[in-house]
């Protein structure tokens, strides 16, 4: 099952596979194929004993050693693009790249919103190279408790699936395309299932 696995991921089969359900899921729900507005953030998980030092880090704030991984939803929770570097890669380095990667192919894409992790010289970054709007959506200097932001619970659902994932509760994998394959491969299931039993409020 794994060397289909890898002959898909080498041959970019997995990702075309998972593109071409994105669509049929967004035009099941009602919505046309190409987004025009997605979420970015990060989520950093524990990486296995086979990942090497070349692609594992430390991140400080999560106190997580592994891995991290970058992506970029649409407002539906479906998945624009990923990336997986050592977790130690700080959020605006990789959106640089993955922004990137992502306004080459989704060219309807406008508005991308992310979390104060992203500030800076990427916001003029988005807007004057990539035609994209990074709206950053802050949460409240006087906020105590847990409150639900606007829009970031999107990509927090997101990474709230993948957890559901069994291979994807840390990572196993030995190199980053094939940890950025698992990724689209659960989502691949996941949007499998949703055009199988379509039903209100999917989505």
């Amino acid at each position: 099952m794994y060397a289909f696995f890898r002959r898909w991921r080498d041959h970019a089969l997995v990702k075309e596979f998972h593109d071409r359900l994105r669509g049929q899921v967004r035009e099941t729900l009602g919505r046309d194929a190409a987004p025009t507005a997605g979420v970015i953030d990060s989520q950093s998980v524990k990486a296995d004993a086979v990942v090497g030092t070349d692609s594992r880090g430390f991140d400080g704030g999560k106190l997580v050693n592994g891995r991290k991984r970058h992506v970029v939803v649409d407002t539906l929770g479906l998945l624009l693009g990923v990336m997986v570097t050592a977790a130690d890669t700080g959020d605006r380095t990789a959106a640089h790249v993955l922004l990137g990667q992502v306004a080459d192919v989704h060219h309807r894409l406008e508005l991308v919103w992310a979390d104060g992790g992203y500030t800076g010289g990427l916001i003029a970054y988005c807007l004057t190279t990539l035609a994209l709007v990074l709206a950053i959506v802050k949460r409240s200097d006087d906020m105590r408790a847990f409150v639900v932001l606007p829009k970031r619970w999107i990509v927090e659902r997101f990474f709230a699936h993948l957890m559901r994932t069994r291979r994807l509760v840390r990572d196993f994998e030995r190199r980053t395309a094939s940890a950025e394959a698992m990724v689209y491969w659960s989502m691949t299931l996941l949007m499998t299932r949703r055009l199988a039993h379509p039903g209100p409020g999917r989505g």
